[in-house]
């Protein structure tokens, strides 16, 4: 079953910010990762694809001038026939699953950021949406985290890790 590295919001590099041990272990670990914007920098790509997976990434709204040029707004990710959608802000709060699944109707599942909130929801029909937090700046999250997801043939499963 391939697992899959989920990140946002990452916001480096600022100071001495760096991705916490826990959040490189998962990436060391994975056959991908998803970056839901706000890297800030190339740089942060660029540490991102020496962990060796594939990257699937979209750019957010602080993003510098060449990953905005780099990077498109939306992206997918198709994996043992699982279809993940990844944009970075995915609007109010209010009506999000359903607003996400009108926009992304062939995805199994979309993958987003920008609040710095984790957020798991699933519809009565199995489609998904997930927000893995920031690893690096919680905001008003009680944790840092990322997330993890696994996919196989029956569907999408989604895990919140505390990365610090």
């Amino acid at each position: 079953m391939p697992t899959i590295a989920v990140l946002s919001d990452t916001h480096m590099p600022r100071g001495d910010r760096r991705l916490p041990d826990a959040a490189v272990a998962a990436l060391n670990g994975a056959e991908h990762i998803i970056h839901a914007g706000d890297f800030s920098a190339r740089s942060v790509l660029d540490e991102l694809q020496r962990y060796g997976p594939p990257i699937t990434a979209v750019h957010g709204n602080v993003d510098d001038a060449e990953l905005r040029a780099r990077l498109p707004e939306t992206a997918t990710l198709t994996m043992e026939g699982r279809t993940i959608a990844v944009v970075h802000d995915a609007g109010p709060a209010k009506g999000r699953l359903e607003r996400l699944r009108r926009r992304f109707e062939t995805a199994d599942a979309v993958v987003f950021g920008h609040s710095h909130l984790p957020l798991h929801e699933r519809a009565p029909d199995g489609f998904q949406i997930f927000n893995p937090g920031s690893p690096t700046e919680r905001r008003r999250a009680p944790h840092r985290t990322i997330g993890l997801a696994h996919v196989d043939a029956h569907g999408i499963s989604f895990e919140l890790v505390i990365v610090g």
